[in-house]
């Protein structure tokens, strides 16, 4: 059944379901749909975060776990009531209105596919009619799309974090995002069949930002080149491009966005900085180990040749250049501290 705008008394109903998990997030989403009617008068959409390269079965495994047919999802198909809807890897899952889109758009908080992507384009699209939910997972990708779900009269849940397996995720929505309902798992599917029944509040026009934000994760050419960018500029440049970061408001959290579209939360962005940090670290051991090692060689080939004042020499660069690496290698050292341990779920 392609999807129509289904009215009770000439109102919409909740007809689009987005899912939005990380680690941890193939048990909790596999017994969410599990639960789902068969007949559910939704279409549902999933976003885990994976490894660009891998080969994923999140599709097959949820077409196996519950009533709902899942699929991943095709470029430009119709979006059918009582289907799953699955992300490919390294691809954003997007809603457009009555189709899906999948894009190589610019990675936001560091993923491709994005949970925000998802949730920031049904929220422009189909505003009150979207149910957005939150579950298990590590960092804060998500969060903002939840955001814009609710800022368009949209219903969003979250996971207990009590539950989940990785509640990072589930505990920033609930500090930096308006939650409607928080249950466990079990209890989330039959809140979510009750919630598709209900009639949706009449909602304003997406806002500029929204709309804008929607496109850049198309990768449009338009928005990208137009001088009007959201937010304005910050004294950092982005990870992935080199370009300006642009600091984008959003109530009590912060994010940052650049001329192409790449997004980062602000704990997106410190980590991504810690990443580059100590790839830095162990280039720079790399080459003051070698510079020592060559040093070494030629203050030995000095000695061996009867030229004292040059094996002198090239011996305290040596010992400089052994001196710097080690400081050097303390320093990675610290990256292995809790502050700096990710957890990842492919």
């Amino acid at each position: 059944m392609v999807l129509v705008l289904r009215r009770r008394n000439d109102v919409p109903g909740h007809d689009i379901v987005v899912v939005g998990a990380s680690a941890g997030g193939l048990d909790a989403v596999s017994r969410l749909v599990r639960v789902f009617p068969s007949d559910m008068p939704a279409a549902v959409f999933v976003v885990i975060h994976v490894a660009p390269s891998a080969t994923s079965a999140l599709a097959s495994i949820l077409d196996r776990a519950g009533p709902l047919p899942a699929s991943q999802a095709v470029d430009g198909e119709a979006i059918e009531l009582s289907r799953i809807y699955v992300a490919s890897p390294n691809r954003h899952l997007l809603i457009k209105d009555g189709s899906v889109a999948v894009a190589v758009g610019p990675r936001e908080n560091r993923h491709r596919p994005a949970i925000d992507t998802l949730f920031r384009t049904a929220a422009r699209v189909y505003g009150a009619r979207v149910i957005g939910v939150v579950l298990s997972g590590c960092g804060d990708d998500g969060v903002a799309g939840l955001r814009a779900i609710h800022d368009r009269g949209g219903v969003t849940i979250v996971q207990d974090p009590a539950e989940a397996s990785f509640s990072d995720l589930p505990r920033n929505a609930l500090a930096f995002a308006t939650v409607d309902h928080t249950a466990p798992v079990a209890d989330i599917a039959p809140l979510v069949a009750r919630i598709v029944e209900t009639p949706a509040r009449s909602t304003e026009p997406p806002t500029a930002t929204l709309k804008k934000e929607a496109r850049l994760a198309e990768a449009d050419l338009a928005t990208i080149e137009d001088e009007r960018k959201v937010g304005v500029p910050s004294a950092f440049s982005c990870p992935d491009c080199g370009g300006v970061l642009w600091e984008v408001e959003g109530g009590d959290s912060l994010r940052f966005r650049c001329r192409v579209g790449h997004s980062y939360s602000a704990d997106a962005l410190s980590d991504e900085q810690d990443d580059r940090l100590e790839r830095g670290l162990w280039a720079a051991l790399r080459a003051l180990e070698e510079n020592a090692s060559l040093a070494r060689q030629l203050a030995t080939r000095s000695l061996k040749h009867g030229r004292a004042v040059l094996h002198e020499r090239f011996k305290e660069r040596a010992d400089e250049a052994q001196a710097n690496a080690d400081a050097v290698r303390q320093m990675i050292l610290q990256f292995g501290s809790p502050r700096h341990a990710q957890v990842t779920d492919n």
